[in-house]
Formats: structure tokens, C-alpha cells, sequence
């Protein structure tokens, strides 16, 4: 699943969130489920920059396939807004400083990739109270969708290291290498695509696999290719 964050604007300036970890929970046990994602480019963003259907990648990790129920997105304390040319210091309520949660519940199947994408209303989030202070409540969409389909297969021997390209036309979409003799190509638009299959060991022929099939929110697996001298 990977992870996106985007922006419905505001009249500031400039809105600086301290993004410090983005955790989901699995299960009903909504004190001790969660489960932080890896490989997140944690650090501080300006939401603003991040309208217009632009956006920026939170997170990209493997999740057991089930259900998703809720995501957490925990902040630090260096939260900024920009006025007037000045950074003042957002406030955030102290029910939210563990963490803000946010439901999802939804199911995800096994070889399929899923794109979070977390909507961040900052119209709605940042609010001026009587003193002049910032406060920070945020207020965010979640949208999560599947991204077309995956390929799934074998290549025998498993012992030798094979690269795996996904091509349609005189395009590679996507390439992986098998382990162990398996291999899986994620995130694949729907239609035809051609395998080639180049082994590492050059005693070993390349080879293709023609019409392989993708559909939207679906695993094809193919029969296992056999590599030859």
C-alpha cells in the first residue's frame, strides 16, 4: 500500500505539518493494533504546495491482506503557519498529539497494490481563536482505491536470479527480479502485456511470454516458465 497526501487550500501562505510517523491497524483492538509503515519520507511538509491534484508519498509498504480499519497519522510539534509573511506556531489539541485517526474500513486482497490517499482540508483544519493563536484540528478525506492489477508467477530453476519485464509495445512498465524463483509485478493498468525474461546466468536463454492479460483489482498468474540453455 502506498500512502499520498494532498491538499484542499486555504488562505494562508504557507502550512507546514511535522509528519512523524503514519501507522494503520488491522484489527479491533484500536489501543494496541498498530503497525507503522515503512519506508515513509517522514519530515515537515507544506500542504500548500500540494493542490491541484498534486501530491506527495507518505508511505510505500507491504500489508497483510484483510482489512484495513483505521490509519494514524502521528505529528510533531513543529507545526507552522505562514501570514503575513510570519511563521506562527500551530497548536494542536492534546487529543490529538498521540495521533490522528482516521477510518478506513475496508478490505485489501493479497498482490494487489493500494493507493491511500489521505485529503487534507486546510480551510477546515486551521482555526483563529480570540487570542490570535493557531489552532490545528485537522480535518482530512481518506480515499482508497486499488491500482490496476498484478502479475504472478514461477521461473525453474529458482535458483537462478531472473529479470522480469513487463512490456506493452516498445514500453517496460515494470520490471522486478524473481526470488527464490518467484516474482510479482504490482500496480499494472489493464490490457496486454508481454514478459521477458532474462536470466542473470547467461547460460540460460532470455524468453517471452505474449498476451498476458491484466485486469483492474485482479492477480494473473501465469504458468511457470521453465528457463532453457
Amino acid at each position: 500500500m502506498q500512502v499520498y497526501l494532498t491538499d484542499a487550500p486555504g488562505d494562508y501562505e504557507a502550512v507546514y505539518i511535522d509528519v512523524q510517523d503514519v501507522r494503520i491497524n488491522t484489527t479491533t483492538d484500536t489501543a494496541s493494533g498498530w503497525v507503522s509503515l515503512n519506508n515513509a519520507p517522514l519530515g515537515t511538509y507544506d500542504l500548500l504546495t500540494l493542490g491541484n491534484d498534486k501530491d506527495t508519498l507518505l508511505a510505500d509498504a507491504d500489508i497483510p491482506e484483510g482489512r484495513i480499519e483505521q490509519i494514524r497519522l502521528v505529528l510533531g510539534p513543529e507545526n507552522y503557519v505562514k501570514v503575513d509573511g510570519k511563521m506562527i506556531k500551530l497548536e494542536t489539541p492534546s487529543a490529538e498529539q498521540s495521533g490522528l485517526k482516521l477510518n478506513i474500513h475496508q478490505d485489501v486482497e493479497g498482490g494487489v497494490l493500494y493507493k491511500l490517499l489521505l485529503d487534507f482540508d486546510v480551510a477546515k483544519s486551521i482555526h483563529q481563536t480570540g487570542n490570535g493563536k493557531y489552532m490545528l484540528k485537522p480535518t482530512i478525506r481518506t480515499i482508497l482505491q486499488a491500482v490496476g492489477g498484478s502479475i504472478k508467477g514461477y521461473i525453474n530453476p529458482g535458483s537462478v536470479s531472473t529479470a522480469v519485464l513487463a512490456i506493452q509495445g516498445t514500453d517496460t512498465v515494470a520490471s522486478t527480479y524473481s526470488l527464490n524463483g518467484g516474482y510479482m509485478l504490482k500496480g499494472l493498468n489493464t490490457g496486454a502485456y508481454e514478459l521477458h525474461f532474462l536470466p542473470t546466468d547467461s547460460t540460460y536463454k532470455a524468453q517471452i511470454l505474449k498476451g498476458i492479460n491484466v485486469t483492474a483489482n485482479n492477480v494473473t498468474v501465469t504458468d511457470t516458465l521453465y528457463l532453457q540453455h
